[in-house]
C-alpha cells in the first residue's frame, strides 16, 4: 500500500526514528524560552555553531564538539555583555550571533573546506547515519531529563529570577544550565533539521501550546505531542510531496500557530463582548 510505502525504506525509518528523538528536547526547552523571552537566544546559539564546525572539522575534531564550544561561548558571552552593559539583552544576542555566523561563513569560503553547507544549515534527515541518531539519542536523554527532573526550578528562575534567588535556588547554575541544555539540543538536532530551521522546533511548539493551554504543566506535555507529531507527519508528507522533511516540518508547525493565534484571538474577542455587555446591564 502507498501509505505504508515510506517506512519500507531504512533512510526514511532512520528520519521517523530521528524525529521522535529530538522533538521531546526541544519541545520542553520551546517552552522555558518561550516563557522567559528567550526565542531570540535559541536563534542566536543556533547560528553562532557555525565558526566552531568550521573550526572543528580544520583540526580533525568532532563537528559536534565544536558546535558546543561556539554556542557555550555565544551563550556565556551574551551573558557577560548583558550583565556588563547598558544595551538591552535582545540587542546583544543579534549582534553576538550575526558576527559568529558571519565569522563562520567567511571561516567556511576562506579555508576551502569540503563540508557541505547546505546540510550544515539545512539539515540531512534522510542521512543520518546510526552514530548521528546514537549521539543525539544520548543528549536527548540528558537534556529531558534534567527538564524533568528540575522543571520547577526552571520554572520559577523563568517567571521571577528574583523570587528564585530568595527561594534559595542557586540562580546562576540554572541560567547556564539552560544554557547549556540549548546548546546540546541544537548539536542533536544539527545533523537532522540543520542550524537555521532547528530554530522552529525551539520556538513553535512552545508558541502553540501557550496559546492553547494556561497551566505550564499542561504547556510541556502540549508542546511535547504538537512536536512530535507535526514532525512524524511533516517526513511522513514531504516523502508523497517529495520536498525536504525540515522546511515542510516547519511549514507544518508555522500554519498550526497561525491557527491557534486566531483562535485565541476569537476566544478573546468573545471574552470581551461577554464582558461589555455585562457591564452594560449592570448599568
Amino acid at each position: 500500500m502507498d501509505i505504508l510505502q515510506p517506512f519500507q525504506f531504512p533512510f526514511m525509518q532512520n528520519a521517523f526514528l530521528i524525529c521522535l528523538i529530538v522533538a521531546l528536547p526541544t519541545a520542553l526547552l520551546s517552552c522555558f524560552l518561550v516563557m522567559k523571552g528567550w526565542a531570540l537566544m535559541g536563534d542566536a546559539v543556533s547560528h553562532a555553531v557555525l565558526p566552531g564546525i568550521v573550526v572543528a572539522y580544520v583540526l580533525g575534531l568532532p563537528l559536534l564538539l565544536g558546535a558546543f564550544i561556539a554556542g557555550m561561548l555565544c551563550s556565556v558571552l551574551t551573558g557577560f555583555l548583558s550583565e556588563n552593559s547598558r544595551i538591552k539583552q535582545d540587542t546583544i544576542m543579534g549582534v553576538v550571533f550575526s558576527g559568529m555566523f558571519a565569522f563562520g561563513i567567511v571561516l567556511y569560503v576562506a579555508l576551502d573546506t569540503n563540508a557541505h553547507l547546505d546540510h550544515i544549515l539545512f539539515g540531512n534527515m534522510l542521512g543520518v547515519d546510526l552514530h548521528e541518531i546514537t549521539t543525539s539519542a544520548i543528549i536527548s536523554f540528558v537534556v529531558v531529563s534534567g527538564i524533568t527532573l528540575f522543571w520547577k526550578d526552571f520554572l520559577l528562575h523563568s517567571f521571577d529570577e528574583v523570587q528564585a534567588r530568595v527561594s534559595g535556588l542557586n540562580v546562576t547554575v540554572l541560567h547556564y544550565t539552560i544554557l547549556t541544555f540549548l546548546s546540546l539540543t541544537i548539536v542533536a538536532t544539527l545533523n537532522a533539521i540543520g542550524l537555521i530551521l532547528a530554530i522552529s522546533l525551539l520556538i513553535a511548539p512552545g508558541a502553540i501550546a501557550f496559546l492553547l493551554v494556561r497551566k505550564f504543566s499542561n504547556m510541556l506535555w502540549v508542546a511535547c505531542i504538537i512536536n512530535l507529531a507535526t514532525m512524524l507527519i511533516g517526513v511522513y508528507i514531504s516523502f508523497h510531496i517529495d520536498s525536504a522533511p525540515a522546511p515542510t516540518i516547519v511549514l507544518i508547525q508555522s500554519t498550526l500557530f497561525i491557527i491557534a493565534l486566531i483562535r485565541r484571538l476569537l476566544i478573546t474577542k468573545r471574552q470581551t463582548g461577554v464582558v461589555k455587555a455585562f457591564e452594560s446591564k449592570s448599568v
